[in-house]
């Protein structure tokens, strides 16, 4: 299968995706479940990665979700997902959700999470992905934010394992 490894901007695989809360989204309460939201996150970070590299791709992890305040039902639910950076066969995607009511448009920052998602080859091992190509200087800012996180993320692996 023919890759494109040639640098992307983070404009070629943005994602916004609008979902409408149904009954069987919510719990007793009327708010979103916590687990649908992180269905809808990893959606969109997936849909990100697949655009960005072309290629088969895992989530790996989920550096960071917060939840801010509830989705209630009947809401739109607004996610934007976009490329920080990229290091080697990972990628870290920035998704941030909103709430938006649908009688007065307006909306609410409920959810922020930071995906790393991997481009692997047809038998699951990682490859590595196209390069991140930072155009504004909001693409760097948010690049080496993700560089420092990348490297917070690596520094309590390495704490956290085993002593040989």
């Amino acid at each position: 299968m023919a890759r494109h490894r040639t640098g992307k901007p983070p404009g070629a695989s943005r994602v916004m995706m609008t979902e409408l809360v149904n009954p069987e989204d919510t719990n007793a309460q009327g708010n979103i479940f916590g687990g649908r939201v992180m269905a809808l996150i990893d959606k969109a970070a997936a849909i990100v990665a697949l655009r960005h590299c072309r290629s088969q791709i895992v989530t790996a992890s989920v550096d960071s979700l917060t939840f801010l305040s509830p989705i209630r039902l009947g809401s739109i639910v607004v996610i934007e997902a976009r490329l920080h950076n990229v290091f080697r066969s990972s990628m870290e995607i920035g998704v941030r959700v909103e709430s938006e009511d649908v009688f007065t448009g307006e909306r609410r920052h409920t959810t922020t999470a930071y995906v790393t998602v991997v481009a692997i080859d047809e038998k699951g091992a990682p490859i590595p992905a196209p390069p991140f190509l930072a155009e504004t200087e909001e693409d760097r800012v948010l690049a080496q934010e993700a560089a420092d996180r990348r490297a917070q993320r690596l520094h309590r692996r390495a704490e956290s394992s085993p002593s040989r």
